[in-house]
């Protein structure tokens, strides 16, 4: 579903960002976890986490406890508000990239699905040029399907009619 929340695109670029090698239901088991460890991935308080902060983060078994990962999950919000300043928010800055609309899929087989669009690739490049990491190309597809930027849904999924609008 369509997100308009600067918060929930924290959140939901941290959790692709931590997915990076793993299974997205690896993941899923310790969102709840991510939210109690990032302050429900309000960008001005993990913006201002810091080293003890990391240090509390990787003994905390409700997260990926991925050193590398968390550092980023942190570097990435302070790279939202500089971008949300810039922008007006982060929400105005991702759904500018798609027109305002989101791009639907009509997909028919899981294996249409693609890795990644010349929109992810290009969305990884501006974001990791702007400061942000582990938005890879695929990451950042992820992201936007997440985020219901890209509506994947397949055509005969009971959700579909109501998504096309």
């Amino acid at each position: 579903m369509p997100v308009h929340e600067d918060a929930t695109h924290l959140e939901l670029l941290v959790l692709e960002g931590a997915q990076a090698g793993l299974s997205w239901l690896t993941v899923l088991r310790r969102r709840e976890g991510y939210r109690a460890a990032f302050a429900r991935f309000d960008p001005q308080t993990v913006a201002r986490f810091g080293p003890s902060d990391v240090e509390r983060l990787v003994q905390d078994p409700g997260v990926i406890r991925h050193r590398g990962k968390l550092e980023s999950a942190i570097h990435n919000a302070r790279a939202l508000l500089a971008l949300a300043e810039e922008a007006g928010s982060f929400d105005l800055f991702v759904w500018e990239r798609v027109g305002g609309v989101a791009i639907q899929g009509n997909r028919s087989a899981l294996s249409e699905l693609p890795a990644s669009t010349p929109l992810s690739a290009a969305l990884s490049k501006e974001l990791r040029r702007r400061g942000f990491s582990f938005v890879g190309p695929t990451t950042c597809y992820s992201y936007l399907q997440a985020a219901g930027l890209a509506q994947d849904h397949l055509m005969s999924c009971h959700r579909w009619p109501a998504l096309r609008g």
